[in-house]
Formats: C-alpha cells, structure tokens, sequence
C-alpha cells in the first residue's frame, strides 16, 4: 500500500492521473496531507469516490505516539513513535523564544556507533521513508496543535547515510503547497561521511550542515567515533571547506565536551588551530549521561575555559542549552530505556 506522505506533487500528480482523475486533485491532497490530515475522511473536498480509492489504496497515518515525556523545567517534550511495522524511532519539540523546533529521526537505530550516543545501541534496524521524516512533524504540530518553525535531523540515525529519503524529505517539506519550511529553517548533522558531504554542497540546498567533531585530533575522535577510522580529520576538513565554498553557508561544528578525554585547554588550542580560517560556528554539547556508556560532561569550568579560548582565537563558540534535564531527552535514550524495560508504553 502507498504511504501518501511519501509521495511528492508530481508523484500524486501521476497517481491521480492514474486512477482517472483530474490532475488539480494531486494538489488538494497535498495540501491535506501537510495541514496533517489522518484519515481521507477529512479531506472534504474530494468526491468520495476518489476517498474510498485512495483508502484502498495507501494510508495516511504512518506512527502513533507510544509514549511521551515532558520536562518540567522548559517545556521540552520527548516522543517516542511506533511506526507501522512496530519499530521504534524518536523526535524532541524543543521550545525557543524564536519559535519552535523539532528533532527528529531519520533511520530507526544508528550504525556508526558513536561512544557517547544512544541511539547507536543495538545498531541500524532500517532506513526511514520520506513520509516517516514528515510524519514526525505533521504529528507533534497534530498534538500540540502548533507551528513548527524549525527541523533538525539530529535524532536518532545518520541522514547522509539514508541520502536519498533524506533529500526526498528535504523537496517535499519545503514545497510551497505543502509545509512549506524554508530550507534556511533545516539543521541536517552528520557524523562526517565525506562523499556525501561533497555530494550534498553540489545540491547547494541553503541548509545549515552541522558535523559531529567532538576532538581536534584523529587519535581522540578514532576513540570515540568508529567513523574516523575510515574518514579522517583533514579529509573531513577538506570536505568541509568545499561545502562552504560551494554554497558560501558557514558550518557548525559539534562539539560534546567529555571529562577527561576531550576537553582541556590544549584540545581546545589544537581545535581552534585546525579551524583557522574556515566560515565556521563550534557549538559545545556538555554530553549527556547515557546507560551503558561511561562518558561524564566536562565540568562547567571546564566548558567555559575550552569556550573562552576558542573565542579569543576568533572562532564563533556557543554552548548548547540544556533542554529537558529532567526526562529521557538525549537522542536514543526513551527509546533505549523503553528497549531495555520492555515494559509496556505509556504516557507519564
């Protein structure tokens, strides 16, 4: 059966046509799909011949939400959703003065393995569809009955590596008959792979790219990202500095500070020398405590010496706000801790 919210204009354009019907119906039910319509019931202003087929024929609704957190503390709300063939995948609503942002997951399970993350635990179950990214969306701004203004995929997988839906996800979530987020509004991370890094600066897309350094050498981040075994840190630069020129768009640097292993003044020297230069933004992660992995956060001294050497060497550095302390807000971690318990969901 067709996942409808995996379907571009053009493609509805060719399924309507299909089915016998005029081709200005592909646009109606576009725009029904991104208002976040669940069932063809909704959709009004179709003949209800045309719902009965498209019921037929596909669904609408790709998730349920399995179980909910919310903090307390700054009104962030952790979600997990249950997709159609019961696998699990998360996405955070994250509250700002500028507006509302969602993280959401791109694949279900991660491979790359990244010491201080949840969500590589247990590895890659499979690839998410395009419809499963904007289902994420169109379901918080269901229930929370508010505007997203802002999409990162920094949930759980890495989305270079499902490139294709990624991309797929990116044309249709910005189409002006549909959602219509501006590309500007998209945060894409990336552990670092460097052929599609390069392939995506050729899109030239407007996105903001933010990569996963977290240590300014090739000894520390083969430590604790199995990626740099294969793409080392200058290849990862060089790519860097190609996506820049290409789409002239400055790159954010992440960068989880861990105690003890990534987070004294001389790593901090060493990074910004090797950042010299470069249209460029560090944003410095305090790392979250994570069951089953042994990483502690740099201590507030800490993190405000590695940030006050990076700026007085002339690198823009900020350090990430700590949202949703209170709940399992850290990628992978609901979705773990529900793994592990295998209790039955709810909603606190």
């Amino acid at each position: 059966m067709l996942d409808f919210r995996s379907l571009s204009l053009d493609e509805l354009k060719d399924y309507v046509t299909a089915v016998g019907e005029k081709e200005f119906r592909a646009r109606q039910i576009f725009s029904w799909i991104h208002k976040g319509a669940e069932t063809f019931e909704e959709m009004t202003d179709l003949p209800h011949a045309l719902r009965e087929k498209l019921k037929k024929d596909g669904y609408l609704n790709n998730m349920e939400v399995a179980a909910k957190q919310r903090s307390k503390s700054d009104g962030t709300v952790k979600y997990l959703m249950a997709l159609k063939d019961g696998n699990l995948i998360e996405c955070v609503l994250m509250r700002y003065a500028y507006g509302n942002s969602l993280c959401i997951s791109t694949q279900v399970g991660c491979n790359f393995g990244c010491r201080f993350c949840a969500s590589t635990i247990g590895g890659k179950k499979r690839d998410l569809t395009a419809g499963e990214m904007l289902g994420q969306l169109l379901k918080v701004q269901r229930d929370v009955n508010c505007k997203i203004n802002h999409v990162v995929l920094m949930g759980i997988g890495e989305p270079l590596d499902n490139f294709e839906n990624v991309l797929k996800f990116l044309r249709i979530v910005n189409h002006p008959a549909g959602v219509n987020l501006g590309m500007r509004r998209i945060t894409l991370s990336t552990c670092g792979l460097v052929p599609e890094i390069k392939r995506l600066a050729d899109l030239n897309l407007q996105i903001t790219l933010a990569v996963s350094l977290h240590a300014p050498n090739d000894r520390i981040r083969r430590q604790i990202m199995p990626v740099a075994r294969k793409y080392g840190l200058e290849e990862l630069l060089d790519a860097c500095r190609y996506y820049i020129s290409k789409t002239n768009r400055r790159i954010t640097f992440e960068y989880a500070l861990i105690d003890g292993v990534n987070d004294a003044d001389r790593h901090a020297a060493e990074l910004a020398q090797k950042l010299k230069g470069m249209l460029c933004h560090i944003n410095l992660i305090p790392v979250n405590k994570i069951s089953g992995r042994n990483y502690v956060k740099a201590s507030r001294d800490r993190i405000e010496s590695f940030k006050n050497i990076l700026i007085a060497s002339g690198i823009e550095t900020t350090v990430r706000r700590e949202l949703g302390t209170d709940i399992d807000a850290a990628c992978g971690q609901l979705r773990s801790s529900h793994l592990w318990r295998l209790a039955p969901l709810h909603e606190p």
